[in-house]
């Protein structure tokens, strides 16, 4: 869902004993660099993650007056969260947060309250207790993001990756998103739709089915491309390219071309002055009507309104 906040967009990152480190570090790494967010580590006190000793910036008080809250997971599922913890981030939402939970910290989340009613998320090891401890989340275990919102969840680890540059990318554009993930060197996009597990999450072996297919499919998004030019362009039946495109994506070819088209026409729309037809043209969509319906659809808003949002950030 695409948000319009300021441009200075105050982030508290919770910190308790027992959280992991992996996620709270990427939570930091994306946020705590990027002069156009004012990060703030926040805790009740010095606190044990994995090895380390973390000292917080400030208390959970902070939490409360923050934009964004980002909950990282803990160790100990069975464990319960923290009552301050639990009511700081139940009373930042009901100041209007936006709160983000990264793999297990959708636990937090559940126990405040957040998740009733709601689709949710998290590590695919641990969906299986969310939803028979909390039967009022609708826990979906096969996806690496939620949003609702106000409310997101990620699964584990890389999904919480994936979830801070859908954040980035929602306040200050594809372009914007697409800078920090070339800074960390990761992907810049994986849909929160995609699988949270698959066989090979990017084809990295040079002899991989796919690993000259998609090159050679992003240097064409403004040609008709079908299933069918797809398979012969890898020298497969459709029915294995899909199956290899599951494999490795997570999602059937046509739905990856449509996301690969989507991304193009927001890069097109952030930096240049084209027309929504001659962007439509660019990236394969045909004309303007078939654009705006894919575009709203999968952004949330219509293209004239993204460029207004984001043009010049």
């Amino acid at each position: 869902m695409l948000r319009t906040l300021s441009d200075m967009h105050a982030v508290a990152l919770a910190a308790t004993d027992g959280m992991l480190s992996f996620e709270l570090t990427i939570a930091s790494e994306v946020f705590g660099d990027d002069p156009r967010y004012d990060f703030a580590v926040c805790g009740p006190r010095p606190v044990r993650v994995g090895r380390f000793l973390l000292e917080p910036d400030h208390g959970l008080d902070r939490l409360a007056r923050a934009g964004t809250v980002l909950v990282p997971g803990w160790a100990d599922v069975d464990a319960d969260p923290p009552a301050d913890l639990v009511e700081a981030v139940r009373a930042a939402h009901a100041r209007g947060a936006r709160v983000a939970s990264l793999c297990t910290g959708a636990f937090v989340l559940a126990v405040a309250g957040l998740l009733d009613g709601l689709r949710a998320t998290t590590h695919w090891a641990h969906t299986d207790v969310l939803a028979a401890r909390y039967p009022r989340v609708s826990v979906d275990p096969d996806v690496l993001y939620v949003d609702n919102g106000r409310v997101l969840t990620s699964a584990g680890k890389a999904a919480a990756m994936d979830l801070c540059l859908h954040l980035v990318r929602a306040d200050h554009g594809s372009a914007a998103a697409n800078a920090v993930a070339r800074r960390l060197v990761v992907p810049p996009h994986r849909a929160g739709g995609q699988a949270q597990y698959v066989t090979t999450p990017v084809p990295a072996r040079e002899d991989h089915p796919l690993s000259a297919l998609l090159p050679w499919i992003t240097a064409r998004l403004d040609q008709p491309l079908t299933v069918e030019d797809l398979a012969r362009q890898a020298n497969l039946s459709t029915r294995h390219l899909t199956r290899h495109f599951r494999s490795a994506t997570g999602t059937t070819p046509l739905r990856w071309l449509l996301t690969q088209r989507i991304r193009r026409a927001q890069e097109l729309l952030e930096s240049t002055d084209a027309g929504v037809d001659t962007i439509a043209s660019a990236v394969g969509m045909g004309t303007a009507t078939t654009l705006r319906r894919h575009f709203n659809r999968t952004v949330g808003v219509p293209p004239d309104t993204y460029r207004r949002t984001f043009r010049g950030r």
